[in-house]
């Protein structure tokens, strides 16, 4: 394995920058108390206690005509997402959209980012959701802004006790789970396009069981990914006049928590020792909704993007399973837009919020209707199925969502034969053994992780020979539509791997890359939404199950699926040192992959 220290990805900067940092915002000029036709928006500032410090939150009101104390309305909360602010084209939008349907809305830079205060701790509970909190209180009524402004026109279930929504994407939707965890005052929730687990997110182990040893085994980590984030936290700027100065932390570690660049500087430097690990494991999952869940009480409507390689489908399905699990209300849309390539042009039809207009998009009018219902208690607002899909194989817009009342359940399994070839049969494997090896520096190619964002090519996916196995199906007799997240259980040989098995550091353990091609007629291999799944082996002396990123797919009549699985991949960390694998089949003991189909 390359290490790669952040101080060495400059370039990785230049290219994160044009993706997470929007645009100013159109008519970014309304400020200072201006007013539209139909709302006024207000610049204010709050004092907040964010765990051990105390900062500014800088942010925007806006009020809808004709909304006082003697007419109320419900209002609505939101954020940016990572490294930009509440002047993002996208962010100041929520505010617009909900002021225009007559609610209250307050958006605000999150902390650290724009001119808000306080460190970077990556949606913390206790310190970012706790400032959104504070915000709360002033549209409770309960505490003014700095220059005394005070919001008595906010609908009250009960006294401090404001009718509010949250809505955001990415960072700006983490935070929604974070707040409404020990804040019950929240009624309902819309994260777009955001994690469940940081673990998986940034060090993703595909393993549906992880642990050997009775310890968890890491995973491989998304260095390309990483390390954008973590320069753009980096170079928030330091000489911005009036800069408050609870967003300085100290000179190894500028503007996050220390926990967070201990957390990167661990996944840069190729090991896992033990302990460092554990710490590491325990910081990223006490800052995810995996942790605190449980505690989440208002209803939901999850947002996730399908082609996302940063946060994949996978953590949406696991919050919204969590969530159903604990009784909270929640429904799931799987979106055709996520963090990767095409995030700032959404398909025809779809989404996009920095446009403004929610009403012609099936997604929009979904998020209308979850605040209608509870924010307004309209009851006849259709809040829709439990679960919708995008399909990219429709070309109505008005038509390329299908719905049902739960993901598919029913799986097609294939057998991995000995000749490489993927058969519906286990009678008809052929016993055979094929063997790939790594080299030293990545083999493979899935992604540049930003490129697309940043407007710069990105080579199609690749495998080198010698360095990957693959097994294809004969071509399809009829088209088959995969939905969800495919699963396959393997079994490898490695004596090298075998060797290191007892290593105490977890990075001597074999990882690989599974995957799945869609080859066309005439042999071009697509990688769908160039979606890959880590796995570092938890003991390579026994079977092991594989679940890939959940895709949704259609493979037409005359295509062929491929399953692959390669030594390694340019977007994450590898393995250290070379070790051969070899993968054998024959009738009644082989790989199996299962895809869940419709």
């Amino acid at each position: 394995m390359r290490l790669r220290t952040p101080l060495a990805l400059v370039a990785a900067a230049a290219l994160t920058a044009p993706l997470l940092v929007a645009a100013p915002a159109s008519g970014a000029g309304e400020r200072g108390g201006a007013r539209s036709g139909r709302f006024t928006v207000t610049p204010l500032t709050f004092t907040v206690t964010a765990g051990e410090r105390r900062c500014t939150v800088d942010a925007d009101l806006y009020r809808p005509r004709g909304v006082d104390r003697a007419h109320p309305a419900p209002a609505v909360l939101a954020t940016n997402g990572f490294g930009g602010s509440k002047d993002d084209a996208a962010t100041a939008a929520i505010g617009k959209i909900v002021a225009e349907r007559g609610y209250v809305g307050l958006v605000y830079s999150g902390l650290g980012f724009g001119k808000s205060g306080c460190l970077i701790s990556l949606d913390d509970p206790g310190i970012d959701g706790r400032a959104a909190s504070g915000l709360l209180d002033f549209l409770a009524g309960e505490r003014a802004a700095a220059d005394g402004t005070r919001a008595d026109f906010v609908v009250e279930d009960a006294p401090g006790d404001p009718r509010v929504g949250m809505v955001g994407a990415s960072y700006g939707g983490a935070v929604q789970l974070a707040t409404a965890a020990d804040d019950h005052r929240v009624d309902a929730l819309v994260p777009l396009i955001t994690w469940h687990d940081l673990v998986y997110s940034l060090d993703p182990n595909n393993a549906v069981d992880r642990t050997a040893g009775g310890r968890e085994v890491p995973g491989a980590a998304k260095w390309q990914w990483m390390n954008g984030f973590y320069l753009v936290g980096e170079g928030q700027p330091l000489l911005v006049p009036n800069l408050d100065p609870s967003r300085i932390n100290s000179l190894d570690c500028l503007h996050f928590v220390t926990r967070a660049c201990e957390t990167i500087r661990t996944l840069n430097s190729g090991r896992y020792p033990a302990d460092r690990t554990r710490r590491m494991l325990e910081y990223a999952r006490s800052v995810s909704p995996v942790s605190y869940l449980d505690r989440v009480e208002a209803p939901t409507l999850l947002v996730q993007g399908q082609a996302d390689t940063l946060f994949n489908l996978n953590e949406a399905e696991a919050t919204y399973r969590t969530l159903k699990e604990h009784g909270t209300t929640a429904k799931m849309i799987w979106q055709s837009w996520g963090h990767s390539g095409g995030m700032e042009k959404p398909a025809a039809g779809e989404l996009d919020l920095a446009k403004g207009d929610l009403e012609s998009t099936y997604v929009g009018r979904r998020i209308l209707a979850w605040f209608d219902r509870y924010l307004r208690h309209d009851e006849s607002a259709d809040t829709g199925p439990d679960f919708a899909y995008y399909r990219d194989w429709i070309k109505d817009p008005e038509h390329t969502y299908a719905t049902a009342s739960q993901l598919p359940a029913d799986r097609r399994e294939l057998y991995l034969s000995g000749d490489g070839k993927l058969v519906d049969d286990p009678a008809r494997v052929t016993p055979g053994s094929r063997t790939y090896r790594n080299g030293l520096l990545p083999t493979s190619h899935s992604e540049r992780s930003v490129a697309g964002m940043a407007g710069l090519p990105d080579p199609a996916p690749y495998d080198t020979e010698g360095t990957h196995l693959g097994w294809t199906t004969a071509p399809l007799k009829r088209s088959v539509e995969v939905v969800g997240a495919p699963e396959a259980t393997l079994e490898v040989h490695s004596p090298r791997a075998e060797r290191a098995q007892r290593s105490a550091d977890a990075a001597d353990k074999l990882v690989l890359f599974a995957k799945l091609y869609d080859v066309a007629p005439d042999g071009k291999q697509t990688l769908v939404h160039r979606l890959v799944a880590p796995v570092r082996v938890p003991d390579v002396r026994k079977p092991f199950t594989v679940r890939l990123p959940g895709i949704v797919h259609r493979y037409e009549k005359g295509h062929r699926l491929r399953f692959v699985i390669a030594a390694s991949d340019g977007a994450y960390g590898g393995n250290r040192g070379v070790k051969p694998v070899t993968v054998t089949s024959a009738p009644g003991d082989t790989g199996v992959l299962r895809l869940p189909v419709t």
